[in-house]
């Protein structure tokens, strides 16, 4: 197989509960302590740059108090994190995608299977096809990957329109590495019969469907997210009826 790699927030009150007795006497406030308190939360107070500021103001007779504001928590966001996707491109528009993808110095990946094509004069030539038509894998954060439309052929990704869905590392894997030491080709997508698993060589452990040609057993081996299948040759020694 080839490869071809700000806004202002609303104020709002509410009240803000506080201990009276040790946190008024540490104060000097005991005395204003004879009348109910005058309790408010106010927010927000807004800092010269006209900011909000987040803490509590009890407000205890003419008294005010101001609490420190608590520390910003940074929280983490593994949309950042770099994945593959499924690009969708314009029909037979695979390699001018992956050319401008290699020139942005995006990783990618676009398998290839070769198939012999007879001309109209007679001539048998062999031809490289996608082997998944109208799909370039991308890798990149899901997040940047709006950018990704800007190329030239790539009309959206597989998933949702506004979060792309990932592929898992393992399907990418065995595409690029181990198709490569066998037979294969594209094939239609299978959802339903006998199941399979590769029980030796280079694929063991991958699933798929068992189906019979004219040259042998081959399994297919589907990527359910772009309902994508690939018909992979085996020897009946090598697969295993998959245990439910």
């Amino acid at each position: 197989m080839h490869l071809a790699s700000r806004r202002t927030p609303k104020s709002t009150v509410g009240i803000c509960l506080y201990p009276q007795n040790n946190f008024a006497h540490s104060l000097g406030l005991e005395a204003a302590l004879t009348q109910p308190p005058a309790q408010v939360w106010k927010t927000p107070y807004l800092s010269e740059d006209g900011e909000a500021l987040s803490h509590c103001v009890p407000l205890v007779g003419n008294a005010e108090v101001r609490l420190a504001k608590a520390a910003p928590v940074a929280l983490y966001d593994g949309a950042l994190d770099p994945v593959w996707l499924a690009a969708y491109t314009t029909p037979r528009h695979e390699k001018m995608v992956a050319r401008h993808l290699e020139a942005r110095e995006v990783e990618y990946l676009l398998p290839l299977y070769k198939s012999i094509r007879r001309w109209k004069n007679g001539l048998k030539v062999e031809v490289e096809f996608p082997l998944f038509p109208n799909y370039v894998f991308v890798r990149t954060a899901q997040r940047m990957s709006a950018r990704l439309l800007e190329v030239p052929g790539v009309l959206s990704f597989a998933g949702s329109p506004r979060v792309p869905a990932a592929i898992s590392d393992s399907e990418i894997e065995w595409l690029r590495s181990e198709l490569s030491l066998r037979r294969y080709a594209p094939h239609p997508f299978l959802v339903v019969g006998s199941k399979v698993r590769i029980a030796s060589g280079p694929l063991t452990g991958v699933s798929g469907v068992l189906i019979r040609t004219k040259s042998g057993l081959r399994v297919v081996l589907s990527v359910d997210l772009i309902r994508q299948s690939v018909a992979v040759e085996v020897g009946a020694d090598e697969i295993e009826p998959c245990r439910t």
